[in-house]
């Protein structure tokens, strides 16, 4: 991948110096003006936290160098950029940002003036001078400026198209080394701007021959049009095909109205498999519908008929798809988005080859250390039974994989409980053959053939609570489950279509079945498991749990990246999901931290979904991303149980709704900040009284902080507010209030107090987009709802 020419767009270099290609445009825009653009860039990227929006191409292959591209905002100051595990460096090449309205205009008043000299040379070598061609007046352009009109053309044409999407608008190269022994797989991506370490990206590492297009802002092709007949029959666009070797990852950005096509030669009994990473390296587009890049591939011969064509696989969004080639010869393959939208931030990563890939494996679960045999079903696979090894594992989801040819397979959840367990044995299809089973159980079953029904019996006593689960759509199963519970006399007492699971973020359907409840008397139940709208089949395995309630929980620590000031605090928010009537508090705690991290607010009240807590740092900057892990303990029917809090992005879709994204790291950057730390003076909890107020006492790093900083309640409970700030020399109070109304005696919960600057009174009707973020945090305030 080229760098990008430095004229124009303003460069960010490493070295200091704006990086350059011979031959490229370098317009004389003034010095000035570039440095009163760079420097009020600068004050806007300084005072917001950076924020990635896509990376492309989103990974490489073992043993490779190349370059990369990252489209966000805020990334002025880029210095480092962090890839997660051992083997990948990255290093910053240049910072690029959009042309102001200034440079466009430069740009268009130098692109007539090169237009109208090339008019004029051409009207003259129509109409020729009868004194000779002495008499010319106006030379035809040279090769360099020909080339000055098409960087101008591609340049103004990019910086518009960025400057519609201000969260991408700007972007930062990266050189990526990756080692020949790296580990393959998915990583994280995280740029660090001196003063901010950016949001995670999904990259990824891989084994195969990797083939890129060229940058979406680079290409020089005019746009393709929509077709006017079907898109299915659409013959892909000559200037857009490349041409490949199989097997390989194919790397691209779709623009507008685009499609791409790889053309690569093939043999009769190939067994080619397609699977596109779209949605899988950006889950969710905050400003798009349906909220992510919904890929559709197809495989056409030489000719354009289409053989082959999926826009999705199962129910998962990204496509897959399987072709037995069946002649020798040239095929292509296209990748478009359903709705032929399109911009930078639609990346994709397609792998083809004889690749292996499981489409199936039952059973879909084990018991803890019991070994398990699992059936696959698949492309290319090298066995169809794997021994999976249980002694040391936990309760929970693992990934299985197999290997051909030294090549990973697509991976498939594997679940583990402490449950007995049993296999669904037919016909079971009704109450008069169900199967009987002894509770607590958990069934590995399937439906099929399609229309199947599965009912198992089981004897309860009255008062007894239950719960039957269905875990199937959530192991990768394409079942749509629905559960039904009747009586001996054939009285339904309960049923459930879809439930939904928050820690499932990454479905579109939750499509998993679930009943909790009492039983009405002592007796014969019967439990009927089918699929929704009768489909079945080999594949359509599940695990059903019948047993009493398992109390348990989970945790999601937002955000997985943070930025702290030496010796101050940010702000975290805790995500308690709940599960079979958890309702217990939660504490929380940090593991195996370096020195000088600490966490305050460190509980999850009981019954509650959410806390907010601050973690301190130490009082020296870092020079890399420290690893944080914050574990939750809590007592379940006299046992601790005791979880890590899984870090998690806040991403937004289609305007509206909000998913929390795991990651593998919760990374924490401290960066220099002078003076002294901040300190709670009050005993906590704060006892505050409903309808009343409470005064809180901290530490000040020096006089006159009230005057120098505002503070602001950080999404506060509902009912609590902030009142007056008072301080002295060494100290400030604040007040907070509460509104009987709205909270009552005995909650608890944490309130966390952000540190702004002052605003200046003179600057009315600021958007809040606008206005300075948070400079530091207060430690987290544990408050207690008291009676008056």
């Amino acid at each position: 991948m080229k760098p990008r020419p430095a004229g124009g767009w303003l460069h960010y270099a490493a070295g200091g110096r704006p990086p350059g290609r011979p031959g490229r445009l370098r317009p004389a825009i003034p010095t000035l003006g570039c440095a009163l653009a760079l420097a009020t860039a600068s004050a806007l990227a300084q005072s917001a936290t950076p924020h990635l929006g896509y990376v492309y191409p989103a990974g490489g292959r073992q043993g490779t160098s190349f370059q990369v591209s990252i489209g966000g905002q805020f990334l002025n100051g880029a210095t480092n950029a962090f890839v997660s595990g051992n083997g990948v460096q990255a290093t910053v090449v240049n910072y690029i940002r959009p042309l102001n309205g200034k440079e466009m205009n430069e740009f268009r008043e130098k692109l007539k003036e090169l237009q109208e000299r090339r008019d004029a040379a051409q009207k003259e070598a129509r109409e020729p001078q009868t004194a000779g061609a002495s008499a010319r007046t106006n030379a035809p352009l040279s090769a360099a400026e020909r080339e000055t009109m098409a960087e101008i053309r591609r340049q103004l044409a990019a910086s518009q198209r960025r400057q519609l999407n201000p969260p991408i608008s700007e972007s930062v190269t990266l050189r990526i080394v990756v080692a020949a022994d790296a580990m393959p797989g998915d990583r994280e991506l995280r740029v660090d701007t001196g003063t901010g370490l950016s949001n995670p990206l999904h990259f990824c590492i891989g084994q195969l021959p990797e083939f890129s297009r060229p940058l979406l802002a680079d290409r020089v092709e005019a746009t393709p049009p929509r077709p006017a007949a079907s898109p299915r029959s659409a013959t892909p666009v000559a200037s857009l095909e490349m041409g490949v070797i199989l097997p390989a990852i194919l790397n691209g950005q779709i623009g507008p109205g685009g499609v791409d096509s790889f053309r690569f030669a093939a043999h009769r009994g190939e067994r080619l498999v397609v699977a596109a990473s779209a949605r899988a390296l950006i889950p969710y587009l905050a400003d798009a519908v349906p909220g992510w890049f919904q890929a559709a591939v197809s495989v056409a011969d030489a000719r354009g008929h289409e053989l082959a064509f999926a826009d999705h696989y199962r129910f998962q969004q990204d496509p897959a798809l399987f072709f037995d080639v069946p002649a020798d010869g040239d095929y292509v393959l296209t990748i478009r988005d359903t709705l032929y939208r399109g911009r930078d931030d639609f990346v994709y990563r397609l792998s083809i080859g004889e690749l292996p890939f499981i489409t199936g494996h039952f059973p879909l679960g084990g018991r803890v250390g019991m070994p398990a045999t699992v059936m696959l079903t698949g492309w290319n696979l090298p066995v169809t039974n794997l021994t999976v090894d249980a002694k040391s594992v936990a309760t929970g989801r693992v990934p299985l994989s197999v290997q051909r040819d030294g090549r990973d397979s697509n991976p498939v959840p594997f679940a583990f409980d402490t449950l007995p367990e049993c296999t669904e044995i037919e016909p079971n299809n009704n109450p008069g053959n169900a199967q009987l089973v002894t509770l607590p159980i958990i069934i590995n079953g399937r439906v099929d053939p399609p229309g199947d029904a599965d009912v198992f019996r089981f004897e309860g006593h009255a008062s007894d609570e239950i719960v039957a689960e269905v875990q199937a759509r959530r192991l990768g199963s394409p079942l749509d489950s629905v559960l039904a519970l009747t009586d001996a006399a054939g009285r339904q007492i309960a049923a459930n279509d879809d439930h939904e699971d928050k820690a499932a973020w990454f479905e579109t359907h939750h499509a998993d079945s679930y009943i909790r409840i009492v039983l009405p008397a002592t007796g014969t139940y019967f439990l009927r498991l089918s699929d929704t709208e009768g489909h079945g089949g080999p594949d359509y395995g599940y695990r059903l749990r019948i047993s009493a309630p398992q109390p348990d929980f989970e945790l999601r620590a937002v955000p997985a990246s943070l930025t702290i000031r030496s010796g101050a605090s940010a702000s975290l928010t805790i995500h308690a999901l709940r599960r079979d009537g958890f309702t217990n508090e939660i504490m929380l705690a940090l593991k195996d931290s370096p020195p000088g991290y600490k966490l305050s607010g460190t509980r999850v009240a009981a019954g509650q979904d959410t806390a907010q807590i601050t973690l301190s740092a130490p009082p020296s900057p870092t020079t890399e991303p420290t690893r944080l892990l914050i574990e939750g303990r809590a007592s379940i029917n006299g046992r601790e149980v005791i979880h890590a809090a899984v870090p998690a992005t806040d991403m937004m879709q289609a305007f509206a709704y909000h998913h929390l994204v795991p990651a593998s790291n919760l990374a924490v950057k401290v960066v220099e900040r002078p003076g002294n730390k901040i300190n709670l003076l009050s005993a906590v909890p704060v006892k505050l009284p409903a309808g009343g107020s409470a005064r809180v006492r901290f530490s000040t790093p020096g006089a006159r902080f009230t005057e120098r900083f505002d503070l602001a309640l950080n999404e506060p409970p509902p009912g609590i507010s902030l009142g007056r700030v008072s301080a002295t020399n060494e100290s400030a109070e604040l007040e907070l209030r509460s509104d009987a109304s709205q909270v009552k005696p005995g909650w608890k919960g944490n309130v966390i107090v952000n540190i702004l600057p002052v605003r200046n009174p003179n600057a009315t009707n600021v958007p809040a987009a606008r206005r300075p973020p948070p400079v530091g945090t207060l430690p987290a305030i544990p408050v207690e709802i008291v009676a008056p």
